[in-house]
């Protein structure tokens, strides 16, 4: 049995807005999926894959904590992606900080209030 491979789904308000969002900051392709009777988006990453549909019980509400597992995606800029998320509707949720060894994390929310993470692969984060 593999354990590497990872699909995942976005659940969110405003399936239209949430798909513009990801396929700029990202660079995803997402495309409706006509066999499901729902609005549903199916997401090619370029790795793993996911889909996108709209959200099926209310969400927290802002400032509270999230109620789900949390992705993080690797980029090669964090502070070239954060800008874009940022000039695209995003939020910081808690700023980047390093992971010592490692990489830059960070956290945000997207247009449709979902929390998620980027980190940039740099072994000297954090090392003086």
């Amino acid at each position: 049995m593999n354990h590497g491979y990872i699909f995942f789904e976005i659940h969110v308000d405003d399936v239209g807005r949430a798909v513009k969002f990801y396929q700029t900051v990202f660079g995803w392709k997402m495309s409706r999926n006509p066999g499901v009777p729902i609005e549903y988006y199916d997401i090619e990453t370029g790795g793993s894959r996911g889909g996108c549909l709209q959200r099926p019980v209310k969400a927290p509400s802002l400032g509270q904590g999230t109620n789900a597992f949390i992705c993080s995606l690797e980029v090669e800029s964090f502070d070239a992606t954060a800008a874009k998320i940022l000039s695209n509707g995003g939020q910081v949720a808690l700023e980047k900080f390093p992971v010592p060894g490692r990489c830059w994390q960070g956290y945000f929310i997207d247009t449709e209030g979902n929390t998620f993470g980027i980190f940039e692969v740099d072994e000297k984060a954090g090392l003086v």
